[in-house]
């Protein structure tokens, strides 16, 4: 899928850290990519309180497919869209995408189940929430 593909955008600068010793970006880090534009996405757009709120996100299933290496130094444009929004949960799809191309170096998925944080039992996704995750939705 390319770039514009994902209605939503975040550039995630590269670290020295993030580069392994083969001197690509380390799988792990992928996953970290994954979740900060989708928690960046939900804070600014969707207004989760990640420190009070009284509902919260888990994951419960990710999947990453890796195309093309990313290295540092460099920028990574996370592309993030929802394929699925159920009552209670979300499934965000996401592209990660290399400067100077227009296919991605990895694809994903990522699932939330949106829960009340005192009890861990899933409630329906929270309205300010479901709108924004509308407005991504492909």
């Amino acid at each position: 899928m390319e770039r514009d593909a994902y209605p939503h955008h975040l550039a995630i600068t590269l670290r020295w850290k993030d580069n392994d010793v083969y001197g690509h970006v380390n799988n792990v880090e992928y996953y970290s990519f994954f979740d900060t534009v989708i928690n960046d996405f939900l804070i600014r757009s969707g207004g989760l309180d990640i420190h009070g709120g009284d509902v919260i996100g888990l994951c419960v299933d990710s999947q990453c497919t890796f195309k093309q290496p990313l290295e540092f130094p460099g920028v990574v444009d996370a592309g993030l869209r929802c394929g699925q929004l159920g009552n209670s949960s979300v499934r965000y799809e996401i592209g990660l995408f290399r400067e100077d191309s227009e296919q991605p170096a990895a694809v994903g998925r990522f699932v939330h189940v949106f829960v009340d944080r005192a009890e861990r039992r899933p409630v329906p996704v929270p309205e300010r929430i479901r709108a924004a995750l509308e407005g991504i939705t492909r």
